[in-house]
């Protein structure tokens, strides 16, 4: 009936892009957005549905031209290009509708550009403008009354996309978070009560993704642990799933440090095999943490420090959000953020300014105090106004934490304090279930060799010549990581020779923020 065409724009160079490393990792960009698949499943089949992420290819202007309803998502970091893009199909003559978690909290942010807007989930919504369209009765925004059963939703059309030129696949267990940060717009969206697919819709998701021969997997909840009961029976059928197939997938995901207070959900995410998680800390001073209500990081059960180490002690890695502008915070932050990252022996800390997004309890108080910085693109780098310090300090402050965090000598500081731990390994488990399948296992080990030789020899192939006492570095750090671990597995060599590659990346992101090399500062937001 209807030809449509969903866009997901491409992203400015940030933290989680991966753009400086993916030319090694050979790939296009980082992981397919979940929402374009999971709105094409969403789509009646009497429909033609193309998807388009231009992280990966060119968005073709003729196709969208011939369709009879274009769509477009996108995330605050890709509002400018959200704009070219509805800008060029108003001038041929589409028929646009947006919807996403920038349209979300800035509804009038397009204009005329958006002949239909869809705010918050859109489960239900999708369906009901196609039904409303088909009879040109269709409104001009939709939002759902209700948050979307998690249990109802189908399985994303990964087959629609370009799979083959993503590092690592993206799969959403649940939605929504128990907790109550001030500065998050996950509650406003997704609200406080975590909700969370079936095992047999998981599975069938890992079916799915498993057809695409992606072996890495980032799990893109913001709090895979929201609902701990629930979740747990979930891994345990991952767990036999894994065993069932010998171990296909890696994942990675992100979860709250009380993951921490609960071995035996560490245990299940160990044995399913999760390698890395994303933690929100924020802060090591408690003051900021109980300003931003992230109560869950100031419970009992030890120091944040030692919940981190505890973490890692599974074999689990942690890499962790960090933000500096609280009210509370005073110029020390920016040294005492470095020391605890230091001491938590974390690789990669997504370190930004305290950012304001609209319709957050943040936003709302800040802007009844005169706080806010109403430009669209600030020139500090951020919208809050600090009261501790001036935003030229909280901004000089942010770009020196940067540059020392990825100063060769403390990135390797920091990581080699975890991998070169004698006893330290990560994906124990998938090593383990593998050697019962002898010949399987012995592929998979030959293919972890040839992956993390390929990727260092690119890696020091591809480096510009600018930077060029990087190479030396590199191998003199993957030198002496074999000197103490003597025969590492091959797996954990890979994700050493990943950990160069992706300090490349942040190297090169912390340089490009301190030269000013972009009109929109990076920010974490």
């Amino acid at each position: 009936m209807a030809k449509i065409v969903l866009i997901n724009p491409r992203f400015e160079v940030s933290y989680w892009g991966m753009e400086f490393a993916l030319p090694f990792i050979g790939k296009k960009a980082n992981l397919p957005v979940a929402c374009l698949p999971l709105l094409a499943a969403l789509t009646p089949e009497e429909h033609t549905v193309i998807l388009i992420d231009e992280n990966v290819e060119a968005i073709d202007w003729e196709v969208c031209e011939q369709a009879d309803i274009v769509g477009i998502t996108g995330m605050s970091v890709q509002r400018t290009r959200m704009k070219e893009i509805l800008t060029e199909l108003k001038k041929r003559g589409c028929f646009t509708v947006a919807g996403g978690p920038w349209i979300t909290v800035r509804e009038n942010y397009f204009g005329d550009l958006v002949d239909v807007m869809f705010i918050g989930e859109a489960e239900d919504t999708w369906p009901q403008f196609l039904r409303e369209w088909k009879q040109g009765l269709h409104q001009i925004r939709y939002e759902q009354i209700e948050k979307s059963d998690m249990t109802k939703v189908p399985t994303p059309r990964f087959d629609l996309l370009k799979m083959g030129r993503y590092a690592f696949g993206s799969l959403q267990f649940s939605r929504g978070c128990p907790f109550q940060c001030e500065f998050c717009d996950i509650i406003v969206t997704f609200g406080r009560r975590p909700r969370i697919k079936t095992s047999p819709q998981v599975i069938a998701e890992l079916d799915a993704i498993r057809k695409t021969k992606i072996p890495i997997v980032f799990i893109v909840d913001d709090n895979l642990i929201g609902n701990k009961k629930a979740i747990k029976e979930v891994l345990k059928d991952i767990v036999v799933w894994q065993q069932k197939y010998g171990y296909p997938l890696t994942f990675f995901t992100e979860a709250s440090i009380d993951l921490a207070d609960d071995s035996e959900l560490l245990d299940l995410m160990v044995e399913a095999n999760f390698i890395a998680t994303f933690i929100g800390i924020e802060s090591p001073d408690e003051n900021s943490l109980r300003e931003a209500k992230k109560y869950q990081n100031v419970r009992s059960g030890g120091t944040l420090l030692e919940k981190v180490h505890r973490i890692q002690a599974k074999g689990i890695e942690v890499w962790c959000g960090m933000i500096m502008g609280f009210d509370s915070d005073d110029a020390g932050v920016f040294d005492r953020q470095i020391d605890f990252i230091r001491q938590a022996r974390i690789s990669f800390s997504m370190s930004g300014m305290l950012s304001a997004i609209p319709k957050t309890p943040l936003y709302d108080r800040l802007a009844e105090e005169g706080r806010l910085d109403h430009d669209d693109m600030p020139e500090y780098g951020t919208n809050v106004i600090p009261q501790q310090m001036s935003r030229e300090e909280l901004l000089d402050g942010y770009i020196r934490v940067l540059n020392e965090l990825y100063e060769p000598e403390a990135y390797f500081a920091r990581t080699d304090a975890l991998f070169l731990t004698p006893k330290f390994d990560i994906g124990w488990t998938r090593s383990k279930a593998w050697q019962r399948f002898k010949h399987r296992w012995f592929t998979q080990e030959i293919s972890h060799s040839v992956q993390a030789f390929g990727l260092f020899v690119r890696l020091l192939a591809l480096i510009p010549r600018q930077h060029a006492q990087l190479r030396r570095i590199y191998r003199a750090r993957l030198w002496n990581f074999f000197k103490v671990h003597r025969r590492p597995r091959p797996g954990l060599v890979l994700f050493y020779v990943f950990h160069l590659a992706m300090h490349y990346h942040a190297y090169s992101l912390a340089k490009r923020n301190a030269n000013r090399e972009s009109k929109q500062l990076v920010n974490s937001f």
